[in-house]
C-alpha cells in the first residue's frame, strides 16, 4: 500500500474520530438539563465510540482504540440502567474528561506526535478505572441487544422466524417427500441443534425445550419409521410454536414433542391463522416496507457518493467561477456593443438605400431621353457628329454637338449605377445573416446565464456546511462554565441544521462563542438573584438561525437582567464623552457603545468576557464577511445579539451608482428604496439636510463629504451601457431603525457581480469591505452599509467637537478482477480496506451501511463476496444478513462478518444468520486475504 495514500487515510480517520467525539461530548452535555440518559441519545453514543475503537485499531492506534473501548462500556452500563441511572454532575464531569483525554489523544496523532504509553497509564487510564469503579462492569448482552439495540424485540423475533425458521421448516418438508431416509435423523439433529441455539439467543426458553426433545427422541428412535414419525411430529410442534409466536402469543408454547399443544393454535381464530400461514413465506418487499429504518430500494442512478475535496480546491474553483461570472458579463456587455453597431449599420443602409433609389430614378428618367436620341445617332454615325437641337426642344442648334464618346461614357454609368444597387442588396442580406447571427448568440448567451447560475446554485451548495459545526462546542462550553462558576444555565438552540458558507461559518466561530460567554457571565443572574426577581432559577441562552432573502439571521438571547442603559451613559461619560449629547442620546445610540473600541460597563475585567470587552472585535469579524451585528435590550428582561451575514461570499447582487464623479456599488440587501431627489423634498434640519422618508425624517449625505480620495479617473467610461437613471437619486440604506439617504447622480441597473478580496498591505478606505470588477474591466468599490454609518456617525461628532460615538451508477465491472463489496459506516475503514484489496487485484465497491449495500445489490450489483460491519446506522450487519439470505438471487453471496466484537455470541449469532467467516478488527492482512481467496473460490465451484 502506498505510505502516502495510508497516511492520507489515517489523517483523515482522525479527522472521522473528531466528529464522533464531537458527538460523545453533545450527548453528555445535552444531559445535564434532565439528568436522565436519553436512549436514542446513548445509542449514538454507543456507535460513535464504536466507530472510534473499531477504526482505530485498524488504523494501528492503539491506545486511542483500548481507551475507546473503555468508554464504550461505560456508555452500555448507561444504556441498560435506562432511568435508573442519575446522570449527576460529577459523573457528567468524569465522562466528558474521559472524552477531552480521547480528544487530546486524537489532536496528539494529527500533529505527528507519539502517543507515551507512560503518559497514558498515569493520566488517562484513572479517568476510566474511575468511571468502571461508578458504573461498574457492562452486563452481557443478549441477542436482543446485539440485533437491534433500539427496535422492539418482538420485531426481530418475528423476522428470524419468518425468515431464518422458514427455510429450516421448508428444508425440513423436503426431506420428508424423499423416499430416502437414510440421512433424516442427521439431519434433524443438526436442526435441531442449530434452531435450538437461535432459541437461547432470542431467549425463548420453550422453543430451545421443544428442541431439546427433539434430539432426545432421535437419540432413543430404534428404527427409520420412528425417526421419520419424530420427525413429523416436530414439523408440526414447530409450525405451532411459528404461528403462535408470529400472532403475537408467546405464552404456552410446546415444549415437547409428545406433550404437543396445539390447543393453542385453537385459540387463534380462523382469520389469524390463515394470516400467519399466508405469511410463511415472507416477501421481502413487505418487510422492508414495514421496517422503519429501511426505504425502498431505487434506482441506480439516484445514488448518492461524497468524496472528501480539499477547501483550498473548493476556493480556487470559486475563483475561478468568480472569472466566468466576470467573463459572462464581459460577454454581455460586447454583444450589446454589437447589437448597436447593427442597428447604425441598419440606419446607414437605409439612408444609403434612399440615395440610391434617387440615384435610381434620375438615371431612368435620363436614360428615358436618351431613348428618343438614338436613331439620329445611328443615322449621322458616318458623320461622327451629332445635332441634338433638332430633336430635344429649347436647345439651340449653334455650338451644340454631342460626342459619340460622351454617349459611352453614360453606358458606363448605367453599369455602375447597376453594380452599386446589387451590392446594396448583398449588404443588406449580410446585416440581415449578422443579426440573425446575433440573436442566436445572444440565446446562447442566454443559456451560458442560465447554466452559469446553476453551478452557482450547486457551486454555493458544496460550499455549505451545517452551523451545527460550530454550535456542536457551545453545549460543552456552557457546561463547563455551570460548573465554574455556579450558574444553572441551559442553552436552547434552533436552526442548527442551517447551511452556510464555510468561510462565513469559520468567521463566526469565536463571535458566537464569546457572546454566549458574554450572556453567561453578564447577562444571566446567579440563583438568588434570579429567584428573587421572580425568575425561574435556571437561565436560558437561546440561539435562533433563519435565512432571510439573501442574508442569514442569527439571534442570541438571554433572560438575564439586561443591559443598564444608565450604566453605559455614566460610563460612557466618565470616557470623556459630552454628557449633553449622551443625555440627547437615544437607548439604541447608546447601546451601540458597546461596539467601541475599549468600552465596558464591568467595574472589574474578568477572564471570563464582558460587554464591551472584545465587543469590537466580534463586530470587526463580522465586518470582515460583510455581516453586521446589532444589540437590543430590556432591562430585567433580557438582551438579544442579531448577526446578519451574507448567505454566500463569493457573488452579490449590487446596484452601480455614480455620487459626485465616485463610481460605488451597493448590495441590493442593504437598500431600501430608492427615488428620485427633488428640491422641495430637501429639509432643513440641525446637522445638515433632511429628506421626508414614508412620514420619517432621514439624514440627507453627500457620500462626497465623507469619503476623500487623492485620484478620481473620469467616469465616462464607468459603463458603456447608459444609466437607467440620469437624474440625480436616493438610496436608503441602513440596518435597523438607522437609515440615512445617499445622494447619487446617476444610476445603472442591478447586476449580479463576483465579489472580489483586495490583498495586500494597505487596506481599503473604512466604509467599504471588498470590490468588483464590472464587464469593461473596471474595478468599482463594494460599499458596506454598516461600516459606512459608523464613518458617518464618527465624523458627525468629530464635527460637533465631541468624541466619536456525482454519481458513479454501480456498473459491475468489465474486467476480469473479482468485485468485493465493503459494508461499512466509517469512510476512512472503508478505504482502507479497499486499498488492501485492491492491492490484492480486487475490484472494490463501498456501501456505507446494510440499507445502502441492499439497494446497491438490488439494483443490479453483482459481486463475489461481501466484507461486512455489525454496527452501522439505519440497517446493522446482522439484519443486513437476515435480509440478504431471504432473497433468492442474492443468499448464496459469501459474507465475511469484520468487526470488533470479539466475545463468542456474536460469532454465534453471525454464523447462525448465515456468515461465511467471522473475523475480528484489527485485521490481519494476510488471513484476510487467504480468507477472501478461499470464499471466493469456494462460491465459484
Amino acid at each position: 500500500m502506498s505510505s502516502q495514500k495510508e497516511l492520507e487515510i489515517k489523517m483523515q480517520f482522525l479527522e472521522e474520530a473528531t466528529e464522533h467525539i464531537n458527538t460523545l461530548e453533545n450527548v453528555i452535555a445535552e444531559a445535564q438539563n434532565n439528568r436522565k440518559v436519553d436512549l436514542q441519545k446513548v445509542n449514538a453514543a454507543l456507535r460513535a465510540a464504536h466507530s472510534i475503537k473499531g477504526g482505530a485499531a485498524i488504523m494501528g492506534f492503539h491506545p486511542l482504540s483500548n481507551l475507546s473501548h473503555l468508554l464504550e462500556d461505560s456508555f452500555k452500563v448507561l444504556k441498560t440502567s435506562k432511568n435508573t441511572l442519575e446522570l449527576d454532575s460529577s459523573l457528567q464531569s468524569l465522562l466528558l474528561s474521559a472524552i477531552d483525554w480521547l480528544r487530546q489523544i486524537v489532536e496528539s496523532i494529527s500533529v505527528g506526535h507519539d502517543v507515551n504509553e507512560e503518559w497514558i497509564t498515569t493520566f488517562c487510564y484513572p479517568v476510566f478505572e474511575e468511571l468502571r469503579e461508578i458504573l461498574g462492569e457492562p452486563a452481557p448482552e443478549d441477542a436482543m441487544t446485539i440485533l437491534s439495540p433500539e427496535d422492539n424485540p418482538q420485531e426481530i423475533t418475528s423476522l428470524l422466524f419468518k425468515t431464518e425458521v422458514e427455510t429450516y421448516l421448508q428444508r425440513l418438508e423436503s426431506l420428508l417427500k424423499q423416499k430416502d431416509a437414510s440421512v433424516l435423523r442427521e439431519e434433524m439433529i443438526t436442526m435441531s441443534s442449530q434452531l435450538g441455539g437461535l432459541g437461547e439467543m432470542l431467549q425463548i426458553s420453550d422453543f430451545t425445550k421443544l428442541c431439546e426433545s427433539i434430539i432426545h427422541s432421535l437419540s432413543t428412535a430404534v428404527s427409520d419409521a420412528e425417526v421419520k414419525e419424530i420427525a413429523n411430529l416436530g414439523l408440526q410442534s414447530w409450525r405451532n410454536t411459528q404461528i403462535l409466536l408470529l400472532a403475537g402469543q408467546v405464552d404456552n408454547l410446546p415444549t415437547t414433542i409428545k406433550d404437543n399443544k396445539a390447543k393453542n393454535c385453537d385459540q387463534l381464530t380462523i382469520s389469524q391463522e390463515l394470516n400467519v400461514v399466508n405469511n410463511f413465506a415472507p416477501n421481502l418487499e413487505e418487510i422492508i416496507q414495514g421496517s422503519p429504518e429501511f426505504s425502498p430500494v431505487t434506482k441506480r442512478d439516484n445514488q448518492e457518493h461524497t468524496v472528501r475535496v480539499p477547501s483550498k480546491q473548493l476556493e480556487q474553483i470559486n475563483d475561478l467561477f468568480g472569472e466566468l461570472t466576470i467573463g459572462r458579463n464581459t460577454l454581455k456587455l460586447q454583444l450589446e456593443r454589437i447589437s448597436k453597431l447593427i442597428r447604425n449599420l441598419a440606419i446607414r443602409l437605409k439612408t444609403l438605400e434612399r440615395e440610391n433609389h434617387e440615384l435610381r430614378l434620375s438615371y431612368e428618367k435620363f436614360s428615358l431621353q436618351l431613348s428618343t436620341l438614338k436613331p439620329k445617332y445611328y443615322q449621322t454615325k458616318k458623320n461622327w457628329e451629332w445635332h441634338p437641337a433638332e430633336h430635344i426642344p429649347g436647345t439651340s442648334n449653334s455650338n451644340n454637338k454631342f460626342d459619340v464618346l460622351e454617349l459611352e461614357r453614360y453606358s458606363q454609368l448605367h453599369t455602375l449605377s447597376q453594380t452599386v444597387m446589387e451590392n446594396i442588396v448583398k449588404i443588406q442580406e449580410i446585416t440581415g445573416d449578422i443579426t440573425l447571427n446575433l440573436e442566436d448568440t445572444e440565446q446562447v448567451n442566454h443559456l451560458l446565464n442560465r447554466t452559469s447560475r446553476k453551478i452557482q446554485n450547486s457551486l454555493t451548495k458544496v460550499r455549505m456546511r451545517p452551523l451545527s459545526e460550530i454550535l456542536e462546542r457551545l453545549p460543552r462550553a456552557l457546561h463547563n462554565l455551570n460548573a465554574e462558576y455556579g450558574k444553572n444555565v441551559r442553552l436552547q438552540i434552533e436552526g442548527a441544521d442551517t447551511l452556510m458558507e464555510r468561510g462565513i461559518l469559520e468567521a463566526l466561530n469565536e463571535p458566537l462563542m464569546h457572546l454566549l460567554r458574554n450572556a453567561f457571565d453578564h447577562g444571566i443572574e446567579d440563583n438568588q438573584t434570579r429567584i428573587a426577581a421572580g425568575k425561574l432559577q435556571q437561565g436560558l441562552i437561546a440561539i435562533k438561525t433563519v435565512h432571510k432573502g439573501d442574508r442569514t439571521i442569527i439571534t442570541i438571547s438571554d433572560d438575564g437582567n439586561g443591559i443598564p442603559i444608565e450604566k453605559i451613559r455614566n460610563r460612557a461619560q466618565k470616557m470623556g464623552l459630552d454628557a449633553q449629547m449622551l443625555a440627547n442620546a437615544s437607548d439604541d445610540d447608546l447601546l451601540s457603545l458597546i461596539f467601541e473600541p475599549g468600552f465596558s460597563t464591568s467595574e472589574q475585567v474578568t477572564t471570563l468576557s464582558g460587554r464591551g470587552v472584545g465587543m469590537d472585535v466580534v463586530r470587526n469579524n463580522l465586518e470582515l464577511i460583510n455581516g453586521e451585528i446589532t444589540v437590543d435590550s430590556i432591562c430585567g428582561k433580557g438582551t438579544t445579539f442579531t448577526l446578519s451575514v451574507p448567505f454566500t461570499l463569493s457573488v452579490a447582487r449590487i446596484v452601480l451608482v455614480e455620487s459626485n464623479g465616485i463610481p460605488l456599488a451597493f448590495p441590493t440587501e442593504a437598500i431600501h428604496e430608492i427615488c428620485l431627489l427633488e428640491n422641495q423634498q430637501i429639509l432643513p434640519g440641525s446637522n445638515g439636510e433632511l429628506i421626508n422618508w414614508h412620514d420619517s425624517l432621514v439624514e440627507l449625505i453627500n457620500i462626497s463629504h465623507y469619503l476623500h480620495f487623492n485620484n478620481i479617473r473620469s467616469t465616462s467610461s464607468i459603463q458603456e451601457i447608459p444609466p437607467r437613471i440620469e437624474d440625480k437619486i436616493v438610496l436608503i440604506i441602513g440596518t435597523g431603525n438607522k437609515l440615512i439617504a445617499i445622494k447619487a447622480d446617476r444610476c445603472w441597473d442591478e447586476q449580479e457581480v463576483a465579489i472580489r478580496r483586495v490583498e495586500g498591505s494597505i487596506p481599503l478606505p473604512e466604509g467599504f469591505n471588498n470590490c468588483t470588477i464590472l464587464d469593461n474591466g473596471r474595478i468599482v468599490p463594494l460599499v458596506s452599509s454598516a461600516q459606512l454609518l459608523n464613518v458617518i456617525a464618527k465624523k458627525d461628532t468629530l464635527n460637533s467637537n465631541s468624541q466619536p460615538l456525482s454519481s458513479t451508477a454501480f456498473l459491475s465491472p468489465k474486467t476480469s478482477k473479482k468485485s468485493i463489496l465493503i459494508v461499512d459506516d466509517s469512510i476512512n475503514v472503508r478505504r482502507f480496506l479497499a486499498l488492501t484489496l485492491e492491492r490484492a487485484g480486487y475490484f472494490v465497491e463501498q456501501a456505507k451501511d446494510g440499507q445502502d449495500a441492499l439497494i446497491k445489490l438490488q439494483s443490479g450489483l453483482e459481486v463475489e463476496s461481501i466484507i461486512c460491519d455489525i454496527e452501522m446506522p439505519r440497517l446493522d450487519g446482522y439484519n443486513f444478513l437476515i435480509r440478504l439470505k431471504s432473497q433468492e438471487n442474492l443468499q448464496n453471496i459469501p459474507v465475511i462478518m469484520l468487526s470488533s466484537r470479539t466475545t463468542g455470541k456474536y460469532r454465534q449469532l453471525a454464523m447462525q444468520l448465515g456468515a461465511a467467516v467471522y473475523l475480528t478488527k484489527p485485521y490481519n492482512e494476510y488471513e484476510l486475504l487467504q480468507t477472501l481467496k478461499q470464499t471466493v473460490n469456494e462460491d465459484n465451484k
